[in-house]
């Protein structure tokens, strides 16, 4: 397996963006549900953040709040997930954090796989990130 980051996009203090695993393996490869996320900064430090299933009281309307469907990847294919998360700063006596690292597991037993990011995840210091359930890409 493999995680790319995908595509993202920022309007006024929302964020939304995707992680992406390809089944670079010989053998299908089933999902079912949320990943397991973790969020580390530029030293790999765990971030303070609360990271759950669906849109995490972030916001409305992400799509990220949809029931799990299973998805098989055969070799070669991929699915998503989407992240959706607010870049405020609600207490300026607190100081705004940014993950740079995401830690993943696709499925209960898998192993963790890292992913380093291009873009951040600004989260200001609201401390919520939502987790879309796995979709198929394509």
């Amino acid at each position: 397996m493999r995680l790319l980051e995908g595509a993202g996009d920022a309007a006024m203090g929302l964020r939304v963006a995707e992680v992406q695993l390809v089944n670079c393996g010989t053998k299908p490869y089933v999902l079912n549900g949320h990943p397991q996320v973790r969020v580390l900064d530029r030293q790999r430090r765990p971030v303070e953040v609360s990271v759950a299933p669906g849109s995490n009281g972030v916001a409305t309307g992400t799509g990220l709040d949809a029931a799990p469907q299973q998805v098989t990847l055969q070799p070669g294919q991929a699915a998503r997930v989407g992240l959706v998360w607010r870049n405020l700063v609600t207490d300026s006596t607190v100081p705004a954090v940014e993950g740079w690292v995401l830690e993943v597991v696709p499925r209960p037993g898998a192993p963790r796989q890292t992913l380093e990011l291009g873009r951040s995840i600004d989260l200001g210091n609201t401390g919520k990130l939502g987790i879309g359930p796995w979709t198929a890409v394509g």
